[in-house]
């Protein structure tokens, strides 16, 4: 039968050879043949085990255990193991004939129904039997006592009530030579400790000078060849004693049994209350299990320490020097097990060579362990900083290796410390205008930098506030706006970014009076933004700067100091005034608008839905930070004007991603009325925007033929925005758009390269690519030589034809 179906090619023609066997049996058992019983039965669990389905030859396993044979029983058990378990109720039907095996003069029938007994046995049969089972505990042949344990532990599982009969039989196994008798009589007192009370409290108060007793003579035991594993005697014996007992052994570790064994001794040290000699010893072994080649050790070890630390966080710092090698481990789990503990390690007396071990590895590790790292490193230093210079070390030498995978709430916290240290202002800017000329890729140090700069740029030029370990620097204003304008033309910035940068551009037009007219032409370039926040602000800081010069120098004062107490509070979601009193409104929105949580808005908790305190003078707290007077009478302006809260104000200055107000749609709106549109800053003063401002604010939605309605138009027809489709420091690629009059569907772009960098292109190509319902036809470019430094451009023009223009 086996050969047919191992010859068997597919699945189907197994089942036919399996069918046809089966109905054999079938037929075998209706004629009672009793000469191939055992050989019907070793088929059916052959079947079984190819998943078939075998349930009409139970019957047969139960006749099989009741013949007087060996053979037969032999057959009959093993069927009854693999073909039924302890759910069939057919089972109950068995424990007769399992009675009388358990009572057999024959040791090896006994064996068979011990074994049956220990794998199938059920509640109700474990009641039944127990007392045999009990019995052979005593029994004369080690084979059976073995047997006989195991089937208790069974038993005991099944009927926890049964533990205190097993407790003297048990016990006494623990005085065997037999090493097969004893492991599996440690076992079984093992359970016994774990299911009663009682049990364990006579294994503890009698049983322990004999364990402790077997173990030394096993640990001393010379060389006996019928147990010895890699040179160590029963180390499975160890384990199992130790188990037990919970104390400690000496043993070899330059084998994998040794190490097991080790490892459980560490188990039991730990577990031993009142014992730091012990304690001790046992950290001192997972010490050296960090120093073993096999990573699986290593890993236990860490895992070992974890718990430890909080026994003895002291032993466990003598470990620190090998600790931190394994963060430098090729194993990521182990890496990451390692850090973790590196974590809980640190205090205020060692956490300078920790960071500073973890901040040089920072430098050369995985990407995928960066972030993991950062975090850690962020952590440990705003937790245990002991000084704020040093901690705004740490963090600008984090933000320049790591600065993309930096959460934001670090270099949220980094500005607040900053803002409160201000006997560093001048050596932080310093430090970060240094770190951007290295890192400038890194998003978080950018963002810092620039908040910096705007706040100090002054102390920067200037050399304001001057160490005595720094290194004198010459910055110009001028070099100052640089770094603020690569910031907010660099195309991995995101919103954020180019938001606080060009709040920085605003403030550093007032600080360098020099480079204001300089400030306003990069500010004017993002009039014409397509992301509308954006574009917002750029209106209105060219505003401020061209016509609100007598209140700019007010609106763009320093901002004050931040409360560090509240920012840490309001991380931790501590503070007590965090929900908002039933006696004071809220600040309020509209319907459907996200309340603003924008970087420096938080740091102000403009955030929340807080009741805004009142300043000592009774006004509006916007009058203490900017000295201007915003009382309801001094903002209304004209009839029909909206007074506006400086909350308001405030935002539309400051915030990032502050929510839209329906009047600033007006200027991206094509609905070309003769209402002037409507600013936030209209509070301070009204703003009158020309007609080229309007226009250059236009949309570009119908650039393409998209759903939109019409752009402004002037005498010659419509006009839309440029838009410098790429930059980087060596060359600029501007778009000017056009439409033919009577052909909606076409759009001329006139695409004009100038060269910013020192070196002459030659050779100059330009090559575009369209989605499929567009159609794209190059004109020839202009030339092929492109000038240095912008002495000269190239022009190419690009016809692109909508054929889904409308839809």
């Amino acid at each position: 039968m086996i050969r047919a179906i191992r010859a068997c090619k597919t699945a189907a023609e197994e089942r036919g050879v399996v069918r046809k066997e089966c109905a054999a049996i079938r037929a075998s058992i209706n004629e009672n043949d009793q000469d191939y019983r055992h050989r019907n039965m070793a088929k059916l669990m052959f079947i079984h085990m190819l998943g078939y389905p075998t349930h009409f030859g139970q019957m047969e396993c139960l006749k099989l255990i009741a013949s007087p044979g060996f053979p037969e029983k032999r057959i009959g058990y093993l069927g009854l193991m693999l073909l039924l378990d302890e759910r069939q109720e057919v089972l109950m039907l068995v424990t007769n004939s399992l009675k009388q095996d358990l009572n057999h003069t024959n040791q090896y029938i006994v064996g068979l129904a011990l074994c049956a007994l220990g794998n199938i046995c059920s509640a109700e049969m474990a009641r039944d039997l127990a007392p045999e089972v009990e019995r052979l505990l005593q029994f004369r042949d080690p084979n059976i006592r073995k047997k006989a344990a195991l089937c208790s532990i069974r038993i005991i599982k099944k009927v926890p009530d049964l533990a205190e009969n097993f407790i003297n039989p048990a016990t006494s196994l623990l005085r065997e030579k037999h090493h097969g008798v004893l492991i599996t009589g440690v076992q079984l007192c093992t359970d016994l400790c774990k299911t009663s009370t009682e049990a364990l409290e006579h294994i503890r108060k009698k049983c322990t000078d004999g364990l402790v007793r077997s173990l030394r003579d096993l640990a001393n035991s010379p060389y006996s060849p019928e147990y010895d594993i890699a040179g160590i005697t029963d180390p499975f014996l160890h384990i199992r004693l130790l188990k037990l007992l919970r104390v400690a052994t000496k043993t070899e570790s330059n084998k994998v049994a040794g190490n097991a064994i080790l490892y459980e001794c560490v188990q039991t040290i730990m577990s031993i209350e009142d014992n730091g000699g012990l304690r001790v010893l046992a950290i001192n072994i997972l010490g050296r299990f960090l120093s073993n080649r096999d990573n699986n050790i290593r890993y236990v070890a860490l895992n070992m320490l974890m718990r430890a630390v909080t026994a003895d966080a002291q032993a466990v710092q003598r470990h620190r020097a090998t600790i931190l090698e394994c963060v430098k481990d090729l194993d990521a789990s182990i890496r990451k097990r390692a850090l973790e503990l590196v974590y809980v390690l640190v205090n205020e007396t060692n956490v300078k060579p920790l960071v500073k071990e973890l901040v040089d590895y920072l430098e050369v590790s995985d990407l995928d362990f960066r972030e993991d790292l950062t975090t850690k490193i962020c952590s440990i230093v705003a937790k245990f900083s002991p000084e704020k210079i040093w901690y705004i070390d740490q963090m600008l030498k984090v933000l320049s290796e790591a600065g993309n995978f930096v959460k934001d709430e670090v270099w949220y916290a980094l500005i607040v410390v900053v803002s409160n240290a201000s006997e560093l202002h001048g050596y932080t800017v310093r430090a970060l205008y240094r770190a951007f000329q290295t890192s400038a890729e890194q998003e978080s140090l950018v963002r810092v930098t620039v908040w910096c700069i705007g706040e100090y740029g002054d102390m920067l030029v200037n050399n304001i506030g001057m160490l005595d370990i720094e290194d004198p620097i010459t910055v110009t204003e001028s070099d100052a706006v640089d770094v603020v304008e690569i910031a907010i033309k660099r195309h991995a910035s995101d919103l954020t970014t180019k938001a606080m940068a060009l709040v920085a551009l605003l403030k550093l037009s007032s600080r360098f009076p020099s480079c204001s007219e300089r400030i306003g032409e990069i500010i004017v370039q993002f009039k014409g933004n397509l992301v509308l926040e954006l574009q917002q602000r750029a209106i209105e800081f060219n505003s401020i700067i061209s016509k609100h010069q007598n209140i700019r120098s007010t609106l763009v004062e320093r901002m004050p100091v931040l409360d560090e107490a509240t920012f840490i509070g309001r991380r931790a979601g501590s503070l007590p005034g965090a929900a908002s009193t039933a006696t004071a409104p809220s600040l309020s929105l509209p319907n459907g608008v996200a309340k603003p949580a924008a970087p420096l808005v938080d740091l102000l908790d403009l955030s929340s839905d807080d009741p805004v305190a009142p300043s000592s003078s009774g006004g509006d707290f916007l009058q203490d930070l900017l000295g201007v007077d915003l009382s309801p009478a001094s903002q209304q302006s004209g009839a029909g004007q909206t007074s506006k809260s400086g909350t308001d104000v405030l935002l539309d200055l400051l915030s990032i991603g502050s929510p839209v107000q329906s009047n600033s749609v007006d200027i991206l709106s094509s609905n070309t009325s003769n209402k002037a549109p409507v600013s936030p800053l209209d509070d301070l003063s009204p703003l009158s925007l020309s007609s080229r401002s309007t226009s250059n604010a236009g949309p570009v939605m119908d650039l393409l033929g998209g759903i939109s309605s019409g752009p402004p138009t002037e005498n010659n027809g419509p006009v839309y925005p440029s838009v410098t489709a790429f930059e980087s420091s060596s060359l600029r690629l501007t778009f000017n758009f056009t439409k033919q009059p009577g052909n909606s569907q076409t759009t001329v772009i006139q695409a004009t390269f100038t060269n910013l960098s020192s070196n002459t292109y030659t050779d100059f190509v330009f090559q575009a690519a369209v989605p499929k319902f567009l159609q794209l036809h190059l004109d020839p470019a202009s030339g092929n030589t492109l000038p240095a430094t912008g002495n000269g451009s190239i022009t190419q023009t690009l016809r692109v034809t909508n054929s889904q223009h409308g839809k």
